[in-house]
């Protein structure tokens, strides 16, 4: 490491007494620590948003209301046009009305990212979340 540069961060208390306690119970040594981590993982995760060429892999994790009428068969009919960078699904059933879904996905991140934003701009679709590594 080429030395360290100290930044000022803001927190709302609430955000801040929650980030502690886990902190605390991780056993970090100081919040410098885990909020480094914090900012790797979230640099890891946003990357592939800036990435508009290469070959990617990961997972979206796709949390959904399957009482939204028409909207399993829209999300069916969504992945079914991206057979070539889908691998694999899973599909858990939740409650009574929610389903995750897991998608493996392999593939060129401009076609990963169009999968992505279909799939998150439908009504129904609670949260997704996608987490890939360049291959």
């Amino acid at each position: 490491m080429a030395g360290i540069i100290r930044v000022g961060v803001t927190f709302p208390p609430d955000l801040l007494k929650d980030f502690d306690e886990i902190i605390r119970k991780l056993g970090y040594e100081n919040r410098s620590k885990a909020v480094q981590e914090a900012v790797r993982m979230f640099v890891s995760e946003k990357k592939w948003l800036q990435e508009e060429k290469g070959m990617h892999a990961g997972v979206l994790m796709m949390l959904y209301d399957h009482e939204v009428r028409g909207l399993e068969s829209t999300l069916t009919h969504i992945q079914h046009h991206y057979t070539h960078i889908i691998c694999s699904t899973m599909h858990i059933h939740l409650s009574e009305r929610d389903c995750l879904e897991a998608i493996a996905v392999k593939g060129d991140a401009a076609e990963i990212r169009k999968l992505n934003d279909e799939l998150a701009a439908k009504r129904g679709v609670k949260i997704l979340k996608t987490m890939l590594v360049s291959v």
